[in-house]
């Protein structure tokens, strides 16, 4: 057998292999890669003024995720515009769940002094890792996650959002 039809062959393998890395690494920069959302909705996170909530409360209806921490300034800095997407768009369904990943004194401590109209759950080190099962591969903070009504991730982000970031999100799934 002469080498050409083989080097031809690893050649076709390779290009091929760094095609579908291309499409992969693409589909996830804009967020396209299915999450399975079932072990999100089948949780039940404590409160940090007492009480627990059951995701499974939420299915059937839009939902905003939103992972933070006290000690994240970004987390701060955005928490009244998620406040306003859920003041703003609580008539058409939607709910912010706002998961610490941190511990529940801070937690306590911070709501204290700024009060939040969406639920928040203490989502602790666990926390993380259902961020990273919905597609937060770098582990950073903030981190939000939009579903549609049927459970679907539709929008993801890493980083701070705004307002307007957000209803627009909201906007193109309710089209």
């Amino acid at each position: 057998m002469t080498r050409r039809p083989l080097l031809l062959g690893a050649g076709v393998a390779a290009l091929a292999g760094a095609a579908g890395m291309g499409l992969g690494l693409w589909r996830h920069r804009l967020g396209a890669e299915p999450a399975d959302t079932s072990a999100l909705f089948q949780l039940v996170l404590e409160r940090p003024e007492g009480g627990m909530l059951a995701l499974a409360s939420l299915r059937g209806k839009p939902l905003l995720l939103n992972f933070w921490a006290t000690w994240c300034p970004p987390c701060i800095r955005e928490l009244p515009e998620l406040n306003r997407f859920q003041r703003q768009h609580r008539a058409a369904g939607w709910t912010v769940l706002a998961l610490a990943v941190d511990s529940p004194g801070p937690v306590r401590e911070f709501l204290a002094k700024l009060p939040l109209e969406m639920p928040v759950v203490l989502a602790g080190l666990p926390g993380a890792e259902l961020a990273r099962t919905l597609g937060n591969d770098q582990g950073g903070l903030p981190f939000s996650v939009m579903l549609d009504a049927a459970g679907r991730v539709r929008h993801r982000k890493l980083g701070q959002t705004s307002y307007t970031e957000l209803d627009a999100w909201a906007r193109k799934i309710q089209a």
